[in-house]
């Protein structure tokens, strides 16, 4: 008899055959046609097909997401003191407002598989926010969709800008350029869509190229999430208001107080997630780029995939992608041992260990079966040729606290080097 197909992870063979049960579950509710369609018109050699007409996305039609991000300036070899442009890359995705409203048979399905039976909240209100946060991986996407995005100037002047089009899966994403003198590092400023009456925006901050840069994961890192069961994500992205995990906050709030970085949430999450993870580091943490998973929009069932399936390779080529928009800032990276923060943060030091200067992760204790990935024999094979002063696995996050004020001080020259000597026991005349 063949044996049920297994997403390889960590923990019990039983957990692991019920995830995958679960996942075949939540697969025969999706929209299985359409996205064979994409797939077969994504693999079609231009020539061959006609690219739909252009069209500018409309708020009576479609619902739009723009994603806040930051700014930066690109490192050249101008003379010291010369202004450069700043740039941003700039995510937006298109929906039709007209398409699949009725998703009470998901949600049914769903709230069976995670036994909803009333402790997460009175069912009805449960379910009722169940249905708003499966609302976005069940519209389909409008491409081919244009817009136009107002940023207003420091200097009294509004900088208009085309976006667009969409791609087959109802995104874009474009660098685009303010070229303003009047911005500075630390600036924040809010772009819209013109003729949409404000309902539409995005926050973009404005980074220079030296300083810190943190680079943080989500799910178990800042946020409860138990992503080590299929259930577990279920509940708490859909069914219960998110957690954050205690100390975290504190801990962001005193790095956010010492360093001044700019900040990068990075999630294996899908991008139907956004609103939701927005809301909730708004809610808990300092504001950044919250960079989250290109995956299908009409299956529930690639949420559960997303937190398991290639996670590291995704991270690094974000990861990447950051190094080439700062890659003279100095970066702090923290993660968790659920997944491949691990290994996907010890990779990125080997390519890049002049860029990355520490490494945080947290070991996940409040949720089952995390033994192998807790183990020290884990750690220090994923850690192997990166110094103990780079990395460092912590429990409680008020241990990181005392640790940060080190790093302000690292990062001032004339002051490192007197730290420096008196950690070797050497005084100054």
């Amino acid at each position: 008899m063949r044996r049920p197909t297994i997403i390889k992870r960590s923990g019990s063979s039983t957990s692991r055959i019920k995830d995958s049960q679960v996942i075949k579950k939540l697969e025969r509710l999706g929209d299985r046609p359409r996205k064979r369609e994409w797939t077969m018109l994504n693999l079609l050699p231009s020539f061959l097909w006609r690219q739909p007409s252009m069209r500018p996305a409309d708020n009576q039609h479609h619902t739009v997401w723009l994603f806040d991000n930051t700014a930066y300036q690109r490192v050249t070899l101008k003379t010291p003191g010369q202004s450069r442009s700043w740039h941003a890359e700039v995510v937006a995705c298109v929906f039709r407002k007209d398409s699949r409203k009725d998703i009470s048979a998901i949600v049914a399905t769903i709230a069976d598989l995670i036994g909803l039976d009333g402790e997460v909240g009175t069912e009805r209100e449960t379910r009722h926010r169940m249905a708003e946060r499966l609302r976005p991986f069940l519209h389909h996407v409008a491409s081919a969709h244009l817009m136009m995005l107002e940023t207003p100037l420091p200097n009294n002047t509004t900088l208009i800008q085309q976006i667009g089009p969409t791609d087959s899966n109802g995104i874009t994403s474009q660098v685009v350029t303010t070229g303003s003198r009047q911005i500075t590092d630390g600036t924040s400023l809010q772009s819209s869509l013109r003729g949409w009456a404000g309902k539409v925006s995005m926050n973009t901050i404005f980074a220079g190229p030296e300083g810190w840069l943190v680079i943080s994961d989500i799910d178990d890192t800042i946020k409860y999430t138990k992503t080590s069961e299929s259930t577990g994500i279920l509940r708490t992205t859909f069914a219960e208001e998110p957690t954050p995990i205690p100390g975290m906050p504190e801990l962001y709030s005193h790095i956010h107080r010492e360093l001044v970085p700019a900040w990068f949430y990075l999630s294996a999450s899908p991008y139907n997630l956004y609103p939701f993870l927005r809301s909730f580091i708004h809610a808990h943490f300092k504001p950044g780029t919250l960079i989250l998973r290109d995956s299908s929009w009409l299956d529930v069932s690639e949420l559960i995939k997303s937190f398991t399936v290639n996670t590291m390779e995704y991270k690094m080529s974000r990861i990447d992608k950051i190094r080439r928009w700062f890659p003279q800032r100095q970066v702090l990276c923290i993660g968790d041992s659920t997944q491949k923060d691990p290994e996907a943060y010890a990779e990125i030091y080997r390519k890049h260990p002049d860029w990355i200067k520490v490494i945080w992760i947290r070991k996940v204790t409040d949720i089952p079966h995390l033994e192998e990935q807790n183990s020290p024999e884990r750690f220090k094979a994923a850690f192997h040729g990166v110094p103990d002063t780079i990395w460092r696995v912590f429990e409680d996050p008020d241990e990181m606290a005392s640790l940060v004020e080190g790093l302000r001080l690292h990062s001032n020259p004339y002051i490192s080097q007197k730290v420096k000597k008196v950690l070797k026991g050497q005084t100054e005349k």
